[in-house]
């Protein structure tokens, strides 16, 4: 891996996604005294999965703060901190463990603008681990982004490549409300993609286009990017021209990008693998339902996770969606136009 303290600020890198959250971090500390970095084993550990390593060695115990194995006491803590006039990025260290940390959240973070009428902001990243794919026990591969997505004054981000891990965070640490930061661990170490290490900010609330067709739209986010791309390929294949959206904010949704895509495909599959039920697929399956129904030629399809737990890894492929099953719900709606 990494480490950015090495690096030159402008200097091009080789970085899989684990790798463009450590440049990311260390770029905006260097820049920005007011940035602190708390969680557990994040300082002298680097973190769990090493996303921090070396940001205690170039910054200090003052900057970056191991603290107890408490998510509600880290996410107070973050909150304190950002209403004080700090930057705090912390860390919680698998997303199953986010749930003491959502009074806080909820209740005080996601308010502060509201509850001050303005006079107040609450400038604090909220970073975790995310999803299915690396064989972990329980607790460890949840999907709930939807949970948080549904509480107003909350920004939720999902990045789905180390350059727009890079850009997206550098851009929700200088955000003056609480983004919460989702990194899907099941391609931390995936694809590396050249980085230049400029401090360059991707805009928030906004969908990528990463690939453009004119048959049929492919909406994702996360490490489902990876399997949609994959079956655009194999459509492209068939002479289908899939359009790829990558969500990346999914709170809030800009629904303007996936409507005016699919207002021109008229064809729509929705990809994620948290759950279906309830889910943020079933919210912009329901936009696109609504406000593009006179350009719909089929049904809008969702491949997703089931309405179970993450199972152990044994049926973990099972439950995560697949190219193939993306492949074969784009094709079905061309059988039902």
């Amino acid at each position: 891996m990494t480490v950015a303290k090495n690096l030159d600020e402008s200097e091009n890198v080789d970085a899989v996604l684990l790798d463009a959250v450590n440049l990311a971090l260390h770029y905006e500390m260097a820049r920005d005294e007011s940035v602190v970095v708390l969680g557990e084993d994040i300082g002298s550990n680097g973190g769990v999965f090493r996303a921090t390593a070396g940001l205690k060695d170039k910054f200090g115990f003052k900057r970056v703060m191991d603290t107890p194995l408490a998510e509600a006491l880290i996410s107070g803590m973050a909150i304190g901190m950002a209403s004080q006039g700090l930057k705090p990025v912390a860390e919680i260290q698998f997303m199953g463990f986010i749930f003491p940390a959502f009074e806080h959240l909820f209740c005080h973070a996601g308010r502060m603008r509201n509850r001050t009428r303005g006079r107040m902001t609450c400038p604090m990243v909220l970073r975790a681990p995310f999803g299915g794919g690396i064989h972990a026990p329980e607790h460890h591969s949840e999907s709930t982004e939807a949970l948080i997505a549904h509480i107003p004054g909350i920004r939720v981000v999902i990045p789905s490549s180390p350059a727009r891990a890079y850009g997206l965070l550098l851009s929700a640490i200088r955000d003056p409300d609480p983004v919460v930061f989702l990194e899907p661990k099941r391609i931390y170490r995936g694809a590396q993609q050249l980085i230049q290490n400029n401090g360059q900010a991707l805009p928030l609330d906004k969908c990528f286009t990463l690939r453009e067709g004119k048959d049929i739209s492919l909406i994702s986010w996360g490490a489902s990017i990876s399997e949609t791309l994959q079956a655009a390929d194999v459509l492209a294949q068939k002479n289908i021209s899939a359009e790829v959206i990558d969500v990346a904010t999914i709170k809030p949704l800009d629904m303007r990008t996936i409507l005016s895509s699919v207002a021109t495909t008229g064809r729509c599959v929705i990809v994620h693998e948290a759950a279906r039920s309830f889910s943020v697929g079933s919210e912009i399956s329901a936009q696109v339902s609504e406000k593009c129904f006179l350009n719909l030629l089929a049904p809008v399809q969702r491949v997703t996770g089931f309405d179970t737990h993450m199972p152990y890894f044994k049926n973990e492929n099972y439950y995560l969606p697949s190219a193939q099953d993306i492949v074969a719900s784009a094709l079905k709606t061309f059988k039902e136009s």
